[in-house]
């Protein structure tokens, strides 16, 4: 048991990283990765941009094959010029990730 702790507490610390990065604050509210549309809109306001990327086949567990519509929303720039780059797949939050303005 002893020999598990040193060897398990790294991997734990190298996914606390991509945790984070799949949130985002809008003011004192999260959102987070799985989060539908709608509640992010209700949580964060309307984005400072939309855009339509396209549709995504997904097999469901029946075997059928769905298209998903893709999404990405912008909000920024936020504090210290920060964009902000939310991925919609199905009305559900897919990634966050973030870019400093140039």
């Amino acid at each position: 048991m002893k020999a598990v702790l040193p060897l398990a507490l790294p991997l734990l610390l190298l996914a606390l990283p991509a945790q984070a990065s799949s949130t985002m604050r809008c003011g004192s509210k999260l959102v987070s990765v799985d989060t539908p549309s709608v509640e992010v809109l209700a949580k964060c306001g309307e984005p400072s941009s939309r855009q339509a990327l396209g549709f995504r086949q997904v097999v469901d567990r029946y075997g059928m094959i769905n298209d998903i519509a893709v999404e990405e929303w912008v909000y920024g720039p936020q504090r210290g010029g920060m964009y902000y780059y939310l991925r919609f797949e199905g009305d559900r939050l897919f990634s966050v990730d973030s870019k400093r303005a140039n």
